[in-house]
């Protein structure tokens, strides 16, 4: 186990002594007690669960050992020995769960700790004095615990904080917010928040259903808003979306040449300014009278419940319960999600129900909100915060789109996200609108719906593949300076969903806009990180959280590292950075020189490759993506060897670190007059390498409370047996798009002609001994169209160079 905690906030003695005392770990006449009876103490108190049988309490410690031959009770109560490191952490390592033998060997307990990243009390001594006993408890309460949370949520999550069960607002500790709050009376109440819209044109404007979960105790008390906009919490039309995925074995098309500029396809928004006025109030309540019996909760959501915040999940336009219709990514449908913030702030009318037209009030806001999820979720956080909207003080921005091109398309083609081949915005907005859930709803709008899902499918345009008016309307990027929240991004460096390019744009974006912002880039695809064990993502967002909702100086802006990047070497390793993807030097490759081809084509200039693929082969490719993988970086042998060309560097003699954007110049020429080019980067070499996805270490592991949710602990491991490559990051370019994605130039039949494109950014270790390779191909059986056609590609090897930000 390796543990990476970042915020453990550092604390003065003074400061140490006053939060022990808060929650009930320190009493006045404990600064004076020896210091082996203080730890007696400190340890009886924290097994609390057994507060009314003091037999019990004795019986778990004695289960502790802290010398070969003598018991933490024994010890601790008898001997008269002095306490010193090696006694304390030999317990506090049981204390964290951590077992004898198994995972470390008493008297070697600091060794443990060194080499866990576990932190370790700083004293002038060895033996240990009362003050030192304090300070080493205090930091232990925050150490994280085998199982991936401090130490101080495990013994809440058993019971320590009932001894607060008067409480009425939070309690900080070290900075961060303690699950003091009653979750086993939560309330749970369903609101109708009406929209500046009326995107289903029925003349009225659109309401939107809402479904909060607070604590009991925000009836007394005002309490920060963690808000998950997600089209997919009242349901998705699977089967519908199915009819509707598009067809992607479709032969490439010429495209008609254009002169665009880019105001020529500038968007200026959907919304109408005809806009229905409000509906008259004619009553007020303080309570919503409908409620629910259990919500489409997120993990890090719950734990920050038990912490006395209060959840809103909404879904948005065209929703079940809402009104509406489904417009995937513009305008419309950031107002939509814009409005329930509104509604938090106290500056948007919502009502009991979408027929009485009785007022209810977010009253127990306190006007600090947050946006918290990951995809879709993540996208509609970046989407409202570009409105610069009063309220939201921060996103938790997850694998989040902050262009929808760039989630669809790819240089002027039609490029899936990873694993839904066929998927479009249309798509999307299909098994999205939940109002087709109910039939009798549904009647009332489905021509409208009809009318809306046919304009969708024609302006994405999946004919041309170009970046148009429709898809400008679906860039945040435009936007970013109107950002007034505070970011944390999370991406995962294998994430061919949301493809990382989202977030590189978004973090460069972002560079000169006054807001405190955080990267976190992990090794997973499209997943969420807040039950990794080695890294303490969910303490840094409650530091986060507590600071920008709670308004608590706590050096979360500085605790918290700008980049936080997972090593894909080391596994549970993680690097801190100031910056990324912004290398001042690009390290100049160029083919035939520091490349070199390793295929069958060696000495032949141009090189050349096909596009077609026999019927039998084709046919096995589209429907087993991992074997096409395999055989595309595979052996010169490979069914893939004449539809690809492969260079490769010489086995590096130091590890190196790719930091962003490879960029490809490569000089190449098509048989016919369309072309795409495919590229991917490759890491070769016989190695043992990270697991694709995290593995489960522990189920129901994490705790989020007293008697509350739980979470299981995950960790990347490294894989059983040695694999000979693994893709590093890849892009897409067609041809006729090698200016931009929205201007179409002339395409000549074995014509040769300079194309530049970006790869997917990305930072990656290499480390000695490992190849550097690069495929050059044409149709992507994952991403691309398919239209298996017969296409001979030529390259000119001595006008392609690629630019890599490669560092030692």
């Amino acid at each position: 186990m390796k543990n990476h905690q970042f915020a453990i906030k550092p604390t003065s003695i003074k400061d140490e002594i006053n939060e022990l005392k808060m929650i009930h770990f320190l009493e006045p006449n404990d600064l004076n007690q020896q210091p082996r009876k203080l730890m007696l103490k400190l340890i009886s108190r924290a097994f609390l669960e057994h507060q009314n049988a003091a037999s019990n309490i004795k019986e778990n410690i004695a289960s502790l050992l802290a010398t070969e031959d003598t018991n933490a009770l024994e010890y601790l109560s008898k001997s008269n020995r002095p306490l010193n490191k090696i006694i304390f952490y030999n317990i506090a390592l049981q204390l964290l769960r951590f077992k004898l033998t198994f995972d470390f060997k008493i008297n070697q307990s600091q060794t443990f700790m060194k080499k866990s990243r576990l932190p370790i009390v700083n004293t002038s001594s060895d033996i240990l004095s009362n003050q030192d006993v304090i300070k080493a408890w205090y930091l232990l309460l925050n150490t994280h615990t085998k199982f991936g949370q401090t130490y101080i949520d495990t013994i809440a999550a058993h019971g320590y904080y009932q001894q607060f069960n008067d409480l009425k607002k939070p309690l900080i500790f070290n900075g961060k917010t303690q699950p003091v709050f009653d979750t086993n009376q939560l309330i749970r109440e369903v609101v109708y928040i009406e929209a500046p819209l009326d995107t289903d044109h029925d003349g009225k404007r659109d309401l939107l259903k809402a479904d909060i979960v607070r604590p009991k105790e925000s009836n007394q008390i005002k309490v920060p808003v963690l808000y998950t906009a997600s089209p997919y919490n009242q349901g998705v039309n699977d089967q519908l979306s199915d009819q509707l995925t598009h067809q992607v074995n479709v032969k490439l098309k010429h495209k008609t040449p254009n002169h665009y500029q880019y105001q020529d396809i500038e968007s200026h928004g959907n919304q109408s300014k005809n806009i229905p006025k409000p509906r008259k109030i004619k009553g007020e309540s303080k309570y919503p009278t409908q409620s629910f019996s259990r919500e489409m909760g997120y993990t890090l959501n719950n734990y920050f419940l038990s912490r006395g915040f209060a959840i809103v999940y909404a879904a948005g336009i065209g929703t079940k319960d809402s009104e509406g219709l489904r417009t995937t990514g513009d305008d419309l449908e950031t107002i939509s999600a814009k409005s329930i913030i509104e509604w938090l702030d106290n500056r948007r009318i919502a009502f009991t129900n979408k027929t009485d037209h009785i007022q209810v009030k977010a009253w127990w806001s306190n006007q600090h909100i947050a946006m918290t999820g990951r995809s879709y979720l993540g996208t509609l956080q970046t989407a409202v915060a570009t409105t610069g909207v009063d309220g939201l003080k921060t996103c938790l921005s997850e694998a989040a789109i902050s262009s929808w091109y760039d989630y669809y398309r790819d240089n002027g083609l039609v490029v899936a996200p990873g694993g839904f081949q066929g998927e479009d915005c249309d798509v999307l907005a299909d098994e999205t609108f939940s109002r087709f859930q109910k039939a009798g709803d549904y009647q009332h709008v489905k021509d409208q719906w009809k009318k809306q899902l046919d304009s969708i499918t024609k302006h994405q345009d999946r004919l041309t593949g170009n970046y148009n008016q429709f898809w400008d309307a679906r860039n945040y990027l435009k936007d970013v300076s109107h950002i007034k929240a505070d970011i944390v991004m999370v991406h995962g460096l294998n994430d061919w969903n949301v493809k990382p390019r989202n977030v590189e744009h978004l973090w460069n974006a972002l560079r000169n806009v006054p807001v405190q912002k955080k990267l976190f880039l992990h090794q997973g695809p499209h997943i969420y990180i807040n039950n990794f064990q080695s890294l303490d993502f969910t303490d840094m967002m409650n530091l986060w959280l507590t600071n920008k909702l709670l308004d608590v100086d706590n050096d979360a802006n500085q605790l918290i590292p700008d980049v936080t990047i997972q090593d894909n070497v080391k596994p549970q390793t993680w690097h801190t950075y100031q910056d990324w993807s912004n290398a001042k030097n690009a390290l100049s490759l160029q083919i035939d020189n520091q490349f070199k081809l390793s295929d069958h084509q060696n000495g032949i200039k141009p090189m050349q490759f096909n596009d077609y693929l026999v019927p039998d082969i084709f046919n096995k490719y589209t429907k087993h993506y991992n074997k096409w993988y395999k055989d595309l970086m595979g052996n010169n042998d490979s069914p893939m060897s004449n539809n690809r060309l492969v260079f490769k560097t010489n086995p590096l003699k130091h590890d190196h670190y790719i930091d962003g954007k490879v960029h490809i110049k490569i000089n190449a020429a098509s048989s016919q007059n369309v072309g795409l080019l495919s590229f991917m980067l490759v890491d070769y070499g016989e190695a043992t390498r990270l697991t694709h996805t995290p593995q489960l270490l522990s189920r129901n592991a994490i705790e989020a409370g007293y008697l509350w949710k739980r979470d299981d602990l995950k960790e990347f491991k490294l894989q059983k047996h040695p694999t000979p490559f693994k893709k590093i990051t890849e892009g897409h370019i067609n041809m006729q798009n090698r200016h931009n994605s929205y201007q179409v130039d002339e395409l000549k039949p074995h014509q040769f002609y300079n194309v530049e494109l970006d790869l997917q950014p990305t930072f990656y270790h290499l480390p000695a001994g490992r190849q550097l390779g690069l495929i050059v191909y044409a149709s992507d059986m994952a991403m691309t169209i398919r239209g298996n056609q017969k296409i001979q590609y030529s390259i000119d090897p001595t006008k392609t160079i690629i630019h890599i930000p490669l560092w030692k």
